[in-house]
């Protein structure tokens, strides 16, 4: 493709699902990049603010995943990580029988970003409830996410391999 039609794709196709097809281009199986699309899902929405990208990291490191598809599938998911940090800590109070916090997405941003030490001591509880709500969420969604993607990545790594036979 040209660089004039890169510039003119949406910006899901170029950011997103162009950088995945490559990386079935250049040798990784559809098995592996679809549990590290899976992993990277799961990592995305951790809901602790400002750590996706660690975890993700962290995650691709152990389980020897593709780092720049879990990246970009993590940053992605970036506004569903903000909105999910709330529900996940209700959830997690309400699993655990404790008493939900009242605040807002909008209230918990300004006060993390006005005083971050005085954040992580008033939320480190929430926010352990709250990891414990992803942690049940996130199994799941693992297993939901990889059975999506697995047939579509295949399909995608028969077509880019007929494209190389017809080319050579």
């Amino acid at each position: 493709m040209t660089e004039a039609g890169d510039i003119l794709d949406p910006w899901w196709k170029r950011w997103f699902i162009n950088p995945i097809l490559k990386q079935l281009t250049q040798g990784i199986s559809a098995d592996k990049l679809a549990w590290t699309i899976a992993i990277g899902c799961a990592a995305g929405i951790f809901p602790v603010m400002g750590t996706t990208s660690f975890v993700c990291f962290f995650a691709a490191v152990y389980l020897r995943l593709n780092q720049p598809v879990i990246q970009v599938v993590c940053h992605t998911l970036w506004a569903a990580h903000l909105a999910l940090i709330l529900p996940f800590i209700k959830m997690g109070q309400w699993i655990l029988g404790d008493q939900p916090i009242e605040s807002s997405v909008s209230t918990l941003l300004k006060e993390f970003f006005t005083n971050p030490w005085q954040f992580s001591q008033e939320y480190w509880l929430p926010a352990l409830q709250g990891i414990f709500a992803w942690f049940l969420v996130s199994i799941p969604l693992v297993f939901i996410v990889r059975s999506i993607t697995l047939p579509l990545l295949r399909a995608a790594a028969l077509r880019i391999e007929r494209r190389k036979v017809i080319t050579t």
